[in-house]
């Protein structure tokens, strides 16, 4: 409803003189409504004397043909006092006198009537014995007027001053003051004392401004609206009598403007100003600030004083760029987010008002992404460069670097977004691990290499220090064969170069840990990993390709040993005996951390090149007789 500019006020209006209203005067003030074809015609004879003509309300206006009325009397009742003269019935009182009954005085009367305010009231004219002569109700429309400038009857003049908004009044006006011995010929007889019970329903002075009426402020203002800024509101509309005309709650969606550029009434873009988020205020704006004397051809008729009751939940102007507030910075910050970064991070996202729209935490799982390369809208996209692992900051985003106009989901368009953000993790794909060394034991010669078997205990945890895992915890070691892929690629990458008894802390990204997947229920997709280490036991594995070596001089007749039965042929039974008995007289070595049997098992598949189930002499080779198998 706001778009749209505020008609002009022109003193009320000025009718064509001579032109019909509904009853009892000539039109000094705006037609409201055409001739009454119920009631007699206004229309006088060509050359007959003027006379008054039936307009719009009945407390009329004075035709000019009339000789001037007797001068107005000071009202006897009310008006100064603001106390009515009891009325108990029409008949009461002097004929010659103004009489005021106030029947309904609302119990707030903030503005009441003086001489020069325009007001619009309803009214029922009667005659004494009760017979109707005129209603505004009949015509729906209410009668519009300045007070005290003589274009009502002196009677009713005098009887509005001091009305307030919703009062009701019973008014007995003599013939002096109003039409007299004359009358008006088919509808006022000469000499009629005329009763009228007004309803009064709005006033405004031509030299009213907008007022403003705060009844909540939030505690905090750190900004409040100013010309040209976009806003988001809830209003409801009434007119001065408390009669609702609209309300942006009913239709459940904000009014979103700009403010202070002529796309609201002249009022209301000045009675916003100043405005803070979370503010509710009243707004009362005069007719020649709003709709004018035309009104809005719907709701609002001419000449209507305005009150909105509003409420503004957002404010952003379009050279707005994000607003960044940190909570929390950790004191050991090594390394600050860039473009390019992944980050894990946990956000609660809420409107201006702090209405809430979404969370990471209620789905508990972190919201992954990479940075500054468009895949996030571009406020975070920006509010996330330079974040340190840990830190916790608040992030406001305007919409035209959020949602924009649309919005998205339960995200209203044109709304300012408020995401107070904790950072858990980030890397760059580019990123290899990091080893931090803590301890290391005077004697630190023989370095763990790949095909050594290593015990080692592990403290793993996530960049945040959530812990995932512990070996201390579990009471025993992890043991693995280095190089082996027993464990992800960043740890074995981490284990190298170690020494027995050295402590260091190995950082491992995503890409080189549990990747995008993470580990179902234990380790977070994406996730940096931090394992903190103690290397406790390093037994030499063998050399690269070997999985058996002996420790001395190879028999010449070494396949005649293994042959105990003489036959010329090798069973696995056979071979595996004589395996072992190398190993236990130390005469041989298997490659440590792997399963004894396994490695037999393979070694003897490798020699039984037919694959019939035995080895023959023919069949049978060292690894310096070949290159393409790791037996022996």
């Amino acid at each position: 409803m706001w778009p749209g500019a505020g008609g002009r006020e022109r003193g009320g209006g000025c009718c064509r003189p001579g032109s019909a209203g509904s009853l009892f005067h000539v039109c000094r003030g705006r037609r409201t409504s055409g001739p009454d074809p119920r009631r007699p015609s206004s229309v006088r004879p060509r050359g007959s004397p003027p006379r008054p003509l039936l307009s719009s309300p009945p407390m009329a206006i004075r035709a000019r043909s009339w000789r001037p009325p007797p001068p107005p009397l000071l009202l006897l009742l009310l008006w100064v006092t603001g106390q009515a003269a009891p009325v108990a019935g029409l008949g009461l009182g002097s004929d010659s006198e103004l009489e005021i009954e106030r029947r309904f005085v609302p119990e707030e009367c903030p503005r009441s009537v003086r001489s020069g305010d325009f007001v619009r009231y309803h009214y029922v004219g009667t005659f004494p014995d009760g017979q109707k002569f005129d209603s505004s109700y009949d015509r729906d429309s209410t009668f519009n007027v300045f007070v005290g400038k003589g274009q009502l009857i002196a009677g009713m003049d005098q009887a509005l001053v001091g009305m307030c908004v919703n009062e009701r009044r019973f008014v007995k006006i003599p013939p002096k003051l109003a039409y007299g011995s004359d009358g008006v010929s088919g509808v006022i007889p000469p000499d009629s004392v005329l009763h009228f019970d007004v309803l009064l329903m709005d006033i405004w002075n031509s030299e009213d401004q907008v007022q403003i009426h705060t009844y909540f402020k939030p505690p905090s203002c750190p900004r409040t609206i100013q010309v040209s800024d976009f806003v988001r509101y809830h209003y409801n509309g009434t007119f001065l009598d408390g009669t609702l005309f609209d309300s942006s709650h009913n239709r459940m969606k904000t009014y979103d403007t700009y403010v202070g550029i002529g796309w609201l009434i002249p009022g209301m873009d000045k009675g916003l100003l100043g405005m803070c988020v979370g503010e509710k205020r009243i707004i009362t704006i005069p007719p020649f600030l709003a709709y004018g004397e035309d009104g809005d051809g719907k709701d609002i008729p001419g000449q209507a004083s305005l009150v909105f009751d509003v409420a503004l939940l957002d404010l952003h102007n379009p050279k707005d760029g994000i607003s960044i507030e940190n909570k929390v910075v950790p004191e050991n910050c090594e390394r600050r987010s860039q473009s390019g970064d992944f980050l894990r991070y946990h956000y609660n996202g809420t409107l201006l008002d702090g209405t809430f729209f979404d969370s990471s935490y209620s789905r508990n799982r972190t919201f992954d992404t990479y940075i500054g390369q468009g895949y996030v809208i571009p406020g975070i996209d920006e509010g996330l460069l330079g974040v340190c692992i840990g830190e916790k900051r608040r992030i406001v985003v305007p919409p035209h670097l959020g949602y924009g106009e649309e919005g998205r989901g339960n995200i209203p368009g044109s709304a300012v977004l408020v995401f107070d953000i904790h950072v858990i993790d980030f890397h760059n794909p580019s990123d290899s691990i990091s080893i931090t060394s803590h301890y290391k034991p005077p004697d630190c010669s023989v370095l763990s290499k790949k095909g050594d078997y290593l015990k080692y205990h592990y403290n793993a945890s996530l960049l945040d220090g959530t812990l995932l895992d512990s070996t201390w915890n579990l009471g025993k070691t992890y043991n693995i064969v280095l190089g082996s892929g027993q464990v992800v690629l960043g740890m074995d990458m981490g284990l190298r170069e170690m020494c027995v008894g050295e402590k260091r802390t190995v950082i491992i990204p995503p890409h080189l840990g549990y990747g995008e997947a993470g580990v179902d229920g234990e380790v977070p997709g994406s996730a940096v990993l931090v394992f903190d280490i103690e290397l406790l036991e390093l037994i030499a594995g063998l050399p690269e390709g070997y999985m058996f070596v002996w420790n001395g001089e190879v028999s010449a007749n070494l396949f005649e040993e293994i042959d105990k039965d003489g036959d010329g042929e090798v069973l696995l039974e056979e071979f595996s005996e004589y395996i072992h008995a190398q190993v236990a007289s130390g005469k041989g070595k298997l490659a440590p951390g792997f399963d004894a049997e396994m490695i037999v098992k393979n070694m003897f598949t490798n020699q039984d090149r037919n694959g019939d189930g035995k080895v023959t002499a023919e069949e049978f080779k060292l690894k310096d007789q070949e290159t393409k198998h790791d037996e022996l």
